[in-house]
């Protein structure tokens, strides 16, 4: 059963992986501009004092400039810092974007040693990436769980941040997959029972 799991999920990241590497750069960067639009409008960001960002890769949504507008507010910044001890990635403050981000082991742009932790239920709103995700709140991350952990202690919203492209009929999903409140694309926002 794992095993076919581990399989319908492998073979649906590349089904979506092939239709991004489509999208022509000035539409991913029009979309992606949908959604910060999108997002900033929303009362889960204007209610949220606590956001976990991500860094975006290449075929993932650019929410990084909506990065400067969070402290700008003066919301809580954080950013998810990976702890080779511990094997898992923690959620770190950003005040500052010139001076705190590094380069991270992944090749991700990431908090560096100066910032501080931020307790996981400190957190108002989560913005997710994926590679997939689908309308009852699942998510198809890259494969290794990090998310997945990282999100099981979040008490607050989890958002996840996608193309419309990104969107299938159904994730494949077991135990330990988190499930989100919302996604958001440049063409709506979604919530989820809970």
């Amino acid at each position: 059963m794992e095993t076919d799991l581990r399989k319908a999920k492998v073979a649906l990241r590349k089904q979506i992986r092939g239709v991004l590497q489509k999208i022509p750069p000035a539409a991913r960067n029009a979309m992606s501009a949908q959604i910060r639009d999108r997002l900033k409008e929303s009362a889960i960001w204007k209610n949220a004092g606590a956001v976990l960002f991500f860094a975006p890769l290449p075929d993932e949504p650019d929410v990084w400039p909506l990065l400067e507008d969070a402290l700008a507010d003066k919301k809580i910044t954080a950013l998810p810092r990976f702890d080779s001890t511990g094997n898992c990635y923690v959620a770190c403050q950003v005040k500052n974007l010139r001076g705190d981000i590094v380069t991270g082991q992944f090749g991700i742009r990431e908090p560096g040693a100066n910032c501080v932790e931020i307790p996981l239920n400190r957190l108002d709103l989560a913005l997710v990436p994926g590679v997939g995700f689908d309308l009852q709140g699942r998510r198809l991350g890259r494969g290794r769980g990090f998310y997945d952990r990282l999100l099981a202690d979040v008490p607050g919203i989890k958002c996840g941040i996608a193309f419309d492209e990104q969107v299938a009929g159904k994730i494949p999903a077991g135990p330990q997959d988190i499930c989100l409140n919302f996604i958001l694309t440049p063409t709506r926002c979604v919530k989820f029972a809970d």
